[in-house]
């Protein structure tokens, strides 16, 4: 469990939008895999039947506090991302594609995170998630689109 929990707490993190909140979901995912130990099947991916469990513990957490798609975010600016001191300028396009990001549905957000990020194939990120194959790939081509509009907007802007 400890090879995954830096993964699983990167992934709650994008659940969440906070680190306090994705320290939480980490630590209950963490305990609650623990007690359901003897229903993980060996020789799968341990990985996967974690992040399944971290998104249902938050959706849970959501359901419980009423809050639903696109609350319960912080802008990134308030989150303390590591520095691996890269130039001004990739800070910059990163702090911006990551608030882009942020800004897209929360269905969107896990999908994106999950195959861009983590590195998921888009069947991998259908059963983390729960859903089919084809929501997957609708969630991720409605994200590039947004997010190609977003830049195309911006560049404009700055013209």
């Amino acid at each position: 469990m400890s090879a995954v929990f830096p993964r699983l707490w990167r992934y709650s993190v994008a659940l969440t939008g906070r680190r306090d909140w994705a320290d939480d979901l980490a630590q209950t995912t963490c305990l609650r895999a623990l007690d359901k130990a003897d229903q993980f099947e060996a020789g799968t991916h341990l990985d996967r039947w974690m992040f399944r469990m971290a998104q249902r513990i938050w959706l849970n957490e959501l359901r419980s506090r009423k809050v639903r798609t696109g609350g319960g975010l912080v802008p990134v600016e308030e989150i303390d991302l590591p520095d691996k001191s890269p130039a001004a300028d990739t800070n910059i396009l990163a702090r911006d594609v990551l608030n882009r990001v942020n800004a897209l549905p929360e269905a969107q957000r896990h999908s994106v995170f999950l195959v861009y990020v983590e590195g998921y194939s888009y069947k991998e990120a259908a059963e983390i998630m729960d859903i089919p194959i084809g929501t997957v790939m609708s969630r991720l081509a409605a994200a590039r689109k947004r997010l190609g509009e977003d830049m195309a907007d911006a560049k404009g802007q700055t013209s």
